[in-house]
């Protein structure tokens, strides 16, 4: 039952992030991980995992809001296009540091045990009670702030008002608070963050931000659980990490995603 609730979380945690992010920047690539959050989830997990400094799920969580918090400090200083920017290289450097700490591992089983993390499962192993409570309060402080600020944030999208920085950094920091929820616990998933968000522009034009939350976290959902029972129950007796098996199957919403009409509103 825990591993369907965090599906269901994730659903929901990662397109609603992704959907902040493109009202925020009034930019349809605008994407969660774009700050940096994956590498550092990917950094914490491992120096964690490597050093058993505390377990690989506390490690993501900390170095995950390590992260939201600088880049909530840039984002006092930086407009937009310039924080894409400064996100994307931090978001490299990181992820860098994280590749010398992963290819020095010990041993393979902490190697193993890392990577099977960093593909994305559900399987919630090592997760503890406490990690588990961490990530819903988490989770719900991030939800009542995105659902609280959708009515400045639609505004902001649709050129009706311009949001302070200090707004602007305090919903990036709240919206990584939300990714961090589930990222920590399940590894970092691709496509539902970034796809999902823009599949659901070609079904409801870009407006009220409360429609793209619906939507887009009901069609995450849906995706997340199909990739689910097919990685439990469809798997032909071989391990299909999470991430992997959902970009296979997401392919064909790709043909949807770019056959749109010439002109539409992306």
């Amino acid at each position: 039952m825990l591993s369907i609730l965090y599906v269901i979380l994730c659903g929901i945690a990662l397109p609603v992030g992704g959907v902040q992010m493109q009202y925020l920047w009034r930019n349809q690539l605008g994407d969660i991980y774009s700050l940096g959050l994956g590498s550092a989830a990917c950094l914490g997990a491992a120096t964690a995992t490597m050093t058993g400094w505390c377990s690989l799920t506390m490690g993501a969580f900390i170095c995950q809001a390590a992260c939201a918090v600088i880049v909530s400090l840039v984002a006092l200083r930086l407009d937009t296009s310039r924080l894409i920017t400064f996100g994307i290289l931090f978001g490299t450097f990181v992820g860098s540091i994280g590749t010398i700490v992963v290819t020095n591992a010990p041993t393979g089983d902490l190697l193993r045990q890392y990577y099977l993390w960093g593909a994305a499962n559900f399987k919630l192993e090592g997760v503890t009670t406490a990690d588990v409570m961490a990530s819903l309060a988490m989770f719900s402080a991030g939800l009542a702030v995105a659902l609280l600020c959708a009515k400045r944030l639609t505004m902001h999208y649709k050129g009706e008002i311009e949001l302070s920085n200090a707004s602007k950094a305090g919903l990036l920091f709240m919206t990584s608070v939300l990714v961090t929820s589930v990222v920590s616990i399940c590894g970092t998933i691709g496509f539902v963050s970034l796809g999902i968000p823009n599949l659901a522009r070609v079904i409801i034009r870009p407006g009220d931000i409360r429609k793209q939350y619906a939507l887009s976290s009901a069609m995450g959902t849906a995706l997340l659980l199909v990739t689910y029972i097919v990685v439990e129950k469809c798997n032909f007796g071989i391990y299909l990490p999470v991430s992997a098996t959902m970009a296979l199957i997401a392919l064909p919403l790709m043909v949807v995603l770019f056959r749109k009409k010439s002109g539409q509103d992306f």
